[in-house]
């Protein structure tokens, strides 16, 4: 359950290697957060548990794959009592390949949004039994409105993110909030290599915008937050301009 203020006490990270996501539970643990659940393709290999068991919290790793969805929801009843989920877990994938390769552009797809949805549906349901919750879902900055350079990843995370609004729309009379993370460009091992985009970010930042969107109780949440006003004028350029952009 929440502490007196509505801190979680039990927290689960779903893409328990992500670097926002165990980002975003050290925050946590460093303001009262006792419990920890990463959950992971190979739970056996996940360095941050340690950190978190350093900083004072009880830490369970469990096997999750996001490309198996009829898992998901015994993985997250496996998972226990969670107050906050975390969905952290997401591929970039190979934008020219996915452009000529139907699998490729399926298997894209099937990580990012079929696997998001599935495990959004089964912590849905868990929350609904347990009677209260919260989910941040990390979505990106690409799902807003998806670019050339990148739409295969974009319009994997806008069907992530559409699915999640509306769930958080179905759950809010329940009292369960939902909540949409838009980061833009963040130094991650998973964009080490890439050089990087305006208003880039870090992983730590993200998680200062996730635990401060939490307590607000916001539906959405851009990291950073200049990023919400540069897209709502991208999101109305005239397509013959938007085609210009190259990242």
């Amino acid at each position: 359950m929440t502490d007196g203020i509505g801190r979680p006490q039990s927290v689960a990270v779903f893409g328990g290697g992500s670097d926002i996501g165990l980002a975003t539970a050290r925050r946590l643990v460093e303001h009262g957060t006792t419990r920890v659940v990463l959950a992971a393709r190979d739970p056996a290999r996940l360095p941050g548990a340690e950190a978190l068991r350093a900083a004072g919290a009880h830490v369970e790793a469990i096997a999750f794959d996001a490309d198996a969805p009829e898992t998901h929801a015994a993985v997250v009843a496996q998972a226990g009592e969670i107050d906050l989920a975390v969905v952290a877990f997401g591929v970039l994938g190979d934008q020219e390949r996915a452009e000529r390769d139907p699998l490729a552009a399926a298997a894209l797809a099937r990580t990012n949004a079929v696997g998001g949805i599935a495990l959004l549906t089964a912590l849905a349901e868990h929350m609904r039994a347990q009677g209260h919750g919260a989910i941040a879902v990390l979505s990106s900055v690409a799902a807003e409105r998806p670019r050339r350079a990148n739409f295969a990843y974009g319009a994997s995370k806008a069907a992530l993110d559409a699915f999640a609004q509306g769930l958080g729309d179905a759950l809010a009379p329940e009292g369960i909030h939902v909540m949409v993370v838009r980061p833009g460009f963040v130094h991650t091992k998973m964009t080490a290599g890439l050089p990087p985009a305006p208003l880039s970010t870090d992983a730590d930042a993200v998680a200062r915008a996730i635990e401060d969107g939490l307590r607000r109780r916001a539906p959405v949440v851009w990291a950073p937050g200049a990023l919400r006003w540069a897209f709502a004028v991208i999101r109305h350029l005239p397509r013959p301009l938007f085609r210009r952009l190259k990242r």
